[in-house]
């Protein structure tokens, strides 16, 4: 028996020991419940040692500070401020350990203020026993009553849950109750520094997480229990049934509680919530009311008021429009050595005897010659946006190979003749097209040069009728899925460069890249001849009319050869006088006699003087009828032109011959003519005219004073590039505003600059794809200039109405074209791998 009662007590006090850490760990979750309760109705002070003591106090604060920050962020209140730090993980995190204090560093708002909330300063110190008497302290010493009230419920509850315990559980009920009590000052400090925005979703939050540690612990102490029931009888299991059974019942009695308290926050939630839109809703009207009496004043601000505003804006307009251009010229000073250089603009007008335009020099000449082109100048500029245009296709008959000022089918109808190629000259639209031309089916990126001058993709140009017409001369072949070119031509079917050698070999003084540098190529074909010439220093301006051949300038440009679609019909072609170092022929199918010899006159104007024509064609090398009369047609043409027939040769390897012309240095021969057939042109003719000017079956004379442009030859390539031009002189003015011989030399070394540190490896541009180069605004063809040693071609272009400086891009050693950039350009699409375009845009929006 004795042994027996021992055991019951053991039993007994086993019970109570279970029992007792089940009401301690219920004491504390009670504790938790009374904390968050209490957590709701504690607010961050609001700068300036504002303070709340209630809920809804607390939240006017919040939604006032919320709507502060939408107007001003940087009214946020410190409070608001450590909250959205504290999200961002620069506080205490919620779950940082309940033993450990917090670091947190003092508020700044309302004075010095401790992290445990209010002045009440958190220390690492242990809390007195009597820690339940402690209370939350606000900065404004404000209201404590529902607090009080909170913590007496607290302390009858702990009360009556104590009664059952015994005296000996005493000393671990103290130490709960110190544990709780820490926990309640660091829930009061994390309540200060950690408030939240939005409080609803906090106290859920925390709910949620208090239930789950609750039937975590549940579930933690059945597992004790029942580990310590193992090995004992029947009456040890039904004590500790029982017990189990008082702790369920006290659970669900807390579970309970909590819940009824957690119902009456979530009410008092709802009315805060209330309150915050009737408040929100008060302030829109007020915001909407404030708005319409500021637009009701804009709507009454009239009269004198409102015409005085509207000049005084137009004025701000126009000096804002002002600075600008003057900003824009101060750029452009900055872009170009020194910074001294003024831009277009500041060039004088042809009127003040500067510089003169192509276009005026044009004008001048038609007018004079009572010619009328209305048809194709002073087009008016359509009014609207461009950005307004929907593009589409271009739908035309020539498909991918659409040229507007070549394939204008309804001004072709109505030419009233064609014996003069009239039909292959240009004939721009009257309204520019606004459509895109598509690619051929199967295109592809073209082959890099070298090998592009020997095979094309078919694709690209796929055109077969030269193939089957001109095959047998080596023009071009189609093999696979290429395009073949063997380097022949109806001249020189065993190869351009043998044609060549021949030409040097027979007038040796031609010099092929030291003498001549620029020729042009009249018929070229497939530009064969200017494509081999590239390995001889010389650049060729080819061109071609396009014609029944089908493509033929098409197909040299795709192979990388320069050269443009135009035709020697009724108008001048489109370069300068006096240009050319010579000019070359085989079997171009001009009619050098017809017309005077009108055909060859313009030759005449385009070459300079004591420069060579090659023609090499049958007339020359054969005796039938028809060869026979041209020939004797040629010569005496060529004679009256005082042009010397310097050599005649025959090449045995190609069965052909030519003859080549030279033109004179002096105007001896022109005054010793015994007829004056051609005669010579008006002194007011102006040569350079080229811009839609009609030929004359005329001669212009050799200029002879030593600085008259084409008095001299130039400079033996390649120091005629760098070389200023003899007959520019100090006394005029150049473009970027300094003396031309200035200008020059500026242009030159500013874009020899600009390429080295900038083009060549600063843009991005793979130099090893780029073969055709157009300078769309040249001036004196600095940038080409700079590109000399590289392996690409530059047409230089000068727009009509700019200073007419092609004929100094000629000089050194470059060439060039005269162009209407308001018109289309007279190449096919997809001619070149890259434009340059410096300051073109800019200049041509003010036509």
């Amino acid at each position: 028996m004795g042994f027996s009662k021992n055991s019951r007590a053991n039993r007994r006090s086993s019970s109570s020991y279970c029992s007792t850490i089940t009401m301690t760990m219920f004491v504390c979750f009670c504790l938790l419940g009374v904390w968050m309760l209490t957590s709701s109705a504690v607010a961050p002070g609001q700068r300036g040692g504002f303070a709340q003591s209630t809920i809804r106090k607390e939240t006017r604060t919040q939604v006032s500070s919320s709507r502060a920050y939408e107007d001003n962020p940087g009214d946020l209140p410190d409070d608001a401020i450590r909250g959205d730090e504290q999200k961002s993980g620069t506080n205490k995190p919620d779950d940082q350990n309940e033993d450990e204090p917090s670091m947190e560093s003092p508020s700044k708002n309302g004075g010095e203020r401790s992290e445990g909330g209010g002045n009440a300063g958190y220390n690492n110190e242990e809390p007195d026993k009597n820690s339940d008497q402690i209370l939350v302290e606000r900065n404004d010493g404000g209201n404590h009553e529902s607090h009080l009230e909170e913590r007496e419920e607290a302390k009858e509850l702990e009360g009556r849950e104590s009664e059952p315990e015994h005296n000996s559980e005493q000393p671990i009920e103290d130490e709960t109750k110190k544990q709780s009590t820490e926990e309640k000052e660091k829930s009061n400090e994390d309540q200060d520094s950690q408030q939240e925005p939005e409080k609803g979703e906090k106290q859920q939050s925390q709910r949620e997480e208090s239930a789950e540690y609750q039937q975590s612990q549940t579930d933690e102490r059945n597992e004790n229990q029942s580990a310590q029931s193992e090995g004992q009888g029947e009456n040890q299991l039904e004590s500790q049934s029982e017990d189990k059974e008082d702790s369920r019942e006290d659970g669900q009695s807390d579970e309970k509680e909590e819940n009824q308290q957690a119902i009456q926050s979530e009410k008092e939630n709802e009315k805060e919530d209330t309150q915050q839109e009737d408040q929100s809703e008060q302030e829109d009207a007020e915001n909407q009311q404030s708005a319409t009496e500021e637009s009701t004043e804009k709507e009454e601000f009239s009269g004198e008021e409102a015409k005085g505003w509207t000049q005084s804006q137009t004025t701000e307009n126009q000096q804002q429009s002002q600075e600008e251009e003057r900003a824009n010229d101060s750029s452009m000073n900055d872009s170009f050595p020194n910074g001294s250089q003024s831009e277009i603009l500041n060039v004088p007008k042809a009127e003040n005897g500067s510089w003169a335009t192509q276009a005026s020099q044009s004008q001048n000449e038609k007018k004079r010659q009572n010619e009328s082109h209305a048809n194709n100048q002073g087009s008016a500029e359509k009014e609207g946006s461009i950005y307004d245009y929907t593009w589409e296709l271009c739908n035309v008959t020539a498909g991918p190979d659409y040229i507007p000022c070549l394939d204008n089918e309804l001004a072709l109808k109505k030419l009233h003749s064609t014996g003069h190629y009239e039909h292959r000259e240009r004939h721009c639209p009257e309204e520019s097209p606004t459509c895109l031309v598509p690619l051929p089916w199967g295109y592809k990126k073209s082959l890099e040069w070298p090998g592009s001058r020997d095979k094309i993709w078919y694709h690209n140009v796929p055109h077969t009728k030269l193939a089957i017409v001109k095959g047998h001369q080596n023009w071009v072949k189609v093999t696979g899925e290429y395009l073949t070119f063997p380097g022949g031509g109806t001249q020189f079917i065993h190869g351009a460069l043998h044609y060549i050698d021949f030409i040097q070999q027979s007038v040796p003084i031609i010099g092929w890249g030291k003498h001549t540098r620029v020729i042009l190529d009249v018929g070229c074909g497939v530009a064969s001849f200017g494509g081999y010439l590239f390995d001889r220093d010389v650049v060729t301006m080819s061109f071609a009319p396009k014609d029944e051949h089908e493509a033929q300038v098409q197909f040299a440009l795709e192979r990388g050869i320069p050269a443009i679609s135009a035709v020697m019909g009724s108008q001048r072609l489109p370069f300068p006088s006096r240009v050319f170092d010579l000019i070359h022929c085989a079997r171009c199918r001009v009619p050098w006699h017809a017309d005077g010899g009108m055909l060859l006159l313009e030759l005449n104007r385009v070459l300079r003087p004591g420069g060579f024509f090659v023609w090499s064609a049958t007339p020359v090398y054969q005796k039938l009828k028809e060869d026979v009369e041209i020939w004797k047609e040629m010569t005496k043409l060529t004679i009256s032109m005082c042009w010397e027939l310097y050599k005649i040769k025959k090449d045995r390897l190609n069965s052909v011959g030519a003859a080549i012309y030279r033109k004179p240095f002096s105007n001896d021969c022109y005054n010793n003519r015994k007829h004056n057939n051609p005669p010579l042109c008006d002194k007011k003719d102006d040569p350079n005219a080229a811009w839609y000017v009609p030929l004359q079956s005329c001669m212009h004379k050799v200029p002879v004073d030593n600085d008259e442009r084409g008095s001299r030859w130039p400079e033996e390539w390649p120091q005629r590039l760098r070389a200023i031009p003899y007959w520019l002189n100090r006394s005029q003015i150049g473009v970027y505003g300094k003396p031309v011989p200035d200008d020059f030399v500026a242009d030159y070394k500013h874009w020899k600059r600009v390429v080295s540190k900038s083009y060549i490896s600063g843009l991005g541009i793979s130099w090893s794809s780029v073969r055709n180069v157009m300078d769309m605004r040249a001036v004196y063809g600095g940038f080409a200039a700079a590109l000399s040693e590289m392996k690409v071609w530059v047409m230089n272009v000068v727009n009509v109405d700019s200073p007419d400086t092609l004929p100094i891009i000629y000089e050194r050693g470059l060439f060039g074209i005269y162009h209407d950039w308001c018109e289309s350009f007279s190449t096919y699409p997809r001619t070149y791998d890259l434009l340059h375009a410096d300051h073109l845009f800019s200049r041509l929006d003010k036509r």
